[in-house]
């Protein structure tokens, strides 16, 4: 009798169970793909090449000046350049010392590196002051890079006559002593250069205050409150007579004004030819002088009770303070 073929499978019980084989943890089991190393390369090149341009444009920036940064107040000097500004309206920096107060710095001044660490002030003379009698620990400032000293005075002149206008005495007096300093050759050359940018018409004027500063400087206690049109009198008056300055310092002398009203009274007494005011308008006891600069930041002035003023950025200094106290003290015996 023929066998029956097994129709089902056969089971068979001593096998090892099957190991089953486990789900995917990914969705759909799609593994995500893996990042190819040449990828990472890339990366790291443009986060190297992106970081180099940064610091380029920061190195630029500051070599050109167009980069605003924060300096220590004391490490500002002064007297780098002589000050176009002769003096500053009270009310005028009580009201930029208030604006600093309730909104800070919102303007850099300009500075140039020198030796030492320090800083020569170029530009911002007024928002220097201002910050000092807030006693503010820094400034904020673009650093410049002038060629010379003439480039550096001509930002000086320029920023002021954007900002603040002077009065043309000031304007005068910056060219007179670039000149003396050796700065430029002439008035003439100093005129043209510090106000290249001015109106012909306003140059002449500048040009007729500088004969003004050249004779009188030291003699006039008010001068940037001449006006145009005294100062240009004043000016024809000294060019066509050699002997005028001579009368108007000694005017000026025998009465010493106290006020600007006073001394423009005499200069236009001197100009009528006429006799200087009695001694009697004048205290007897007035023993004023013009102020003048001692260099080193420093700034004389004695007053018509006999009193000698001091003022400048050199007195911030304590060591010079002791050793003028010492001075003083030890001439005095």
């Amino acid at each position: 009798m023929a066998k029956r073929k097994r129709l089902t499978p056969a089971v068979i019980t001593d096998a090892p169970a099957l190991e089953t084989k486990a789900m995917p943890r990914y969705p759909l089991g799609v593994a995500p793909k893996t990042r190819a190393p040449i990828a990472d390369v890339a990366q790291d090149a443009s986060a190297s090449a992106a970081l180099t341009e940064i610091a380029q444009t920061l190195t630029d920036a500051r070599a050109e000046g167009r980069l605003i940064q924060k300096i220590a107040l004391d490490r500002i000097s002064d007297d780098y350049l002589v000050r176009d500004r002769i003096a500053v309206d009270d009310a005028e920096m009580a009201t930029l010392v208030g604006s600093l107060r309730e909104r800070g710095q919102q303007t850099a001044i300009e500075v140039t590196a020198l030796d030492g660490g320090r800083y020569g002030l170029i530009s911002g003379w007024r928002r220097l002051q201002a910050l000092r009698q807030l006693e503010s620990a820094d400034v904020l400032a673009i650093i410049r890079t002038p060629q010379d000293s003439a480039d550096a005075y001509l930002a000086m002149v320029e920023e002021n006559e954007i900002r603040v206008g002077l009065s043309y005495y000031e304007r005068a007096r910056i060219v007179a002593r670039a000149v003396d300093q050796g700065i430029y050759r002439t008035d003439r050359v100093g005129l043209v250069t510090l106000f290249h940018a001015a109106s012909r018409p306003k140059r002449s004027k500048i040009g007729s205050f500088i004969t003004i500063v050249r004779a009188l400087d030291d003699h006039l206690q008010f001068p940037t409150a001449l006006t145009e049109r005294v100062g240009l009198s004043l000016a024809q008056a000294l060019d066509a007579d050699a002997g005028k300055a001579d009368q108007i310092i000694t005017a000026l002398r025998a009465h010493v004004p106290e006020t600007a009203e006073a001394e423009t009274a005499i200069l236009m007494d001197a100009l009528a030819d006429k006799p200087a005011p009695a001694a009697a308008k004048q205290p007897a006891q007035s023993m004023a002088e013009p102020p003048r600069d001692l260099g080193q930041g420093l700034r004389y002035k004695r007053t018509a009770k006999g009193d000698i003023v001091l003022s400048g950025a050199q007195l911030d200094d304590a060591d010079f303070r002791q050793k003028l106290q010492a001075f003083l003290t030890k001439n005095a015996t």
